[in-house]
């Protein structure tokens, strides 16, 4: 495993004893002066950055002593004491700072994918290549299992999965064949005899003659999967390449080690909260409904339900319990089945529904508050009375107007001994769409309050007249302008829900 620090410190003093670990100490046995004490056996300082004490020399590095002593042929001159030493050293500096550069672009990343495309990018630099691909499929059979390229398309991809798994490289290596520990060279493809003709056939169309493949293990030894790099023209990475490269690697599969149980605790996470939600929405005449849901990394506790009640009406609600992670999820879906059932049983009268939904918060979560908005929809009136408890207000939005909804100022369940608010009546016009969200649509924004309802309001007014008669594309139009690419964050802890009513 490398570790290389955040600065790699180099003083002039130490580097001799200090590379005695690395391969020099022929050097200064070399140059050391006759008669002079040998400062060899002097106690070896720490390593510089963890480097083993079996890298090779770099190639560059490498200096020939002419000892020729015919006669005519003139003599070079003897190289001072400790230049070989020098240019190694040199070297070595140059590797160093070529590996932190590239493991600190790689901790950057915060994704599997974006991790993936840097490792790809990095191991061509180190291994002479132009293209590549990343194969990740985990030992444990847990996944998530994919395949990345760097200069191939899908259909080259395509192409490439249509070889039998043996014969290619990262095969060999995913099945864990013996041999494919240090890597899988191959240095002619068309040269080499028992290729899959099917191999050769693809490599001809896609333009690679060789290749390079790597394994993805941790120092555990848990294998993540491979990396192949792909050449134009037959060769193979030089010794030196090759162990830096491996340097890379080993450190890169701890990187994505830690990203891969990220990646796998998001998306349980957001499939927990999923499953906690309505499956899909009921159809009832007169409205047409959509939502949109997108759970935080640690899983949230944002929801949003639709149900019909008697006497064809409709009771809408969004909400969202304070915290995240499993507990947050978990009270989550306990407060929405609480609320569905007392909808069903009062839903004509909202304030009751969150009074009774603040009694049962503060008897059985009383470390927790919630915000909610619960309506009870009449489709064919166009009416919705609507009460709050902390929350943001609704959006109604359509050709002659999108304005705010006011409704009265009210503290959260769970924070006060006795909620009650009073309702507010909607009054839509034929075609006109009811926008009911949660805080994390304002909050991901990174805007002050103010600010984020100004954007939310112009995200509204702004949907093309084309997409107001669907609501799916009204939601889909202002996600995608309050938070357009780069203002979503992946670790934000903020859920997002967006529930649109839209009234015929």
């Amino acid at each position: 495993m490398l570790d290389i620090s955040l600065r790699v410190r180099v003083h002039v003093e130490t580097l001799p004893a200090t590379q005695n670990d690395m391969g020099v100490c022929d050097a200064f046995e070399q140059y050391v002066p006759v008669g002079k004490p040998d400062a060899m056996n002097a106690p070896h300082p720490p390593k510089v950055a963890g480097i083993d004490s079996t890298v090779p020399a770099p190639a560059h590095t490498v200096a020939s002593v002419s000892t020729s002593t015919s006669p005519g042929v003139p003599q070079n001159p003897p190289s001072p004491p400790g230049a070989l030493l020098q240019d190694r050293l040199a070297g070595w500096v140059s590797d160093l700072t070529t590996l932190h550069e590239l493991t600190e672009r790689l901790v950057r990343t915060a994704t599997l994918d974006e991790a993936l495309q840097e490792l790809l990018r990095a191991g061509a630099a180190l291994v002479g290549a132009r293209r590549g691909l990343v194969v990740l499929e985990p030992a444990d059979g847990l996944g998530p299992d994919t395949t990345v390229g760097l200069g191939l398309g899908r259909a080259d991809l395509g192409h490439i999965e249509t070889v039998p798994r043996s014969s290619l490289p990262y095969g060999r290596i995913l099945d864990g064949l013996p041999g494919t520990d240090d890597g899988v060279v191959e240095a002619d493809l068309f040269a080499e005899k028992g290729l899959d003709p099917r191999h050769r056939e693809v490599a001809a169309r896609l333009g690679y003659a060789a290749s390079y493949a790597l394994p993805l293990t941790t120092g555990s030894g848990r294998r993540l999967g491979a990396a192949v790099w792909l050449y134009d023209e037959p060769a193979e990475p030089e010794e030196h390449r090759r162990h830096l490269v491996g340097l890379y690697t080993r450190y890169a599969a701890e990187h994505l080690a830690r990203l891969l149980e990220l990646e796998r605790t998001r998306a349980s996470m957001a499939t927990i909260a999923d499953e906690l939600l309505p499956a899909r929405l009921p159809r009832v005449p007169g409205v047409q409904l959509a939502a949109r849901h997108r759970t935080c990394a640690r899983g949230g506790g944002d929801w949003y339900d639709a149900l019909p009640l008697p006497d064809a009406a409709l009771g809408l609600a969004v909400g969202s319990v304070t915290g995240s992670g499993p507990s947050a999820v978990a009270a989550m879906g306990r407060l929405r089945a609480s609320l569905r059932a007392y909808a069903v049983m009062e839903g004509e009268d909202p304030v009751a529904v969150l009074s009774d939904l603040e009694l049962l918060l503060r008897l059985t979560e009383p470390a927790r508050s919630a915000t909610a908005l619960f309506g009870y929809c009449e489709p064919a009136l166009r009416k919705i009375t609507l009460a709050g408890a902390g929350h943001s207000p609704p959006l109604l939005l359509g050709e002659r107007r999108t304005q705010y909804v006011e409704t009265s100022v009210s503290a959260p369940l769970g924070m006060l001994a006795c909620w009650e608010a009073p309702s507010v009546e909607i009054h839509a016009e034929p075609g006109e769409t009811v926008l009911l969200y949660t805080d994390g649509l304002l909050h991901r924004t990174g805007d002050p309050t103010d600010r984020a309802f100004a954007r939310l309001h112009a995200a509204a007014a702004g949907v093309p007249a084309a997409l107001r008669n669907d609501p799916g594309a009204i939601a889909d139009h202002v996600l995608r302008t309050v938070l357009p690419d780069g203002a979503d964050p992946a670790d934000t802890p903020e859920d997002v829900v967006l529930l649109a009513a839209r009234f015929a």
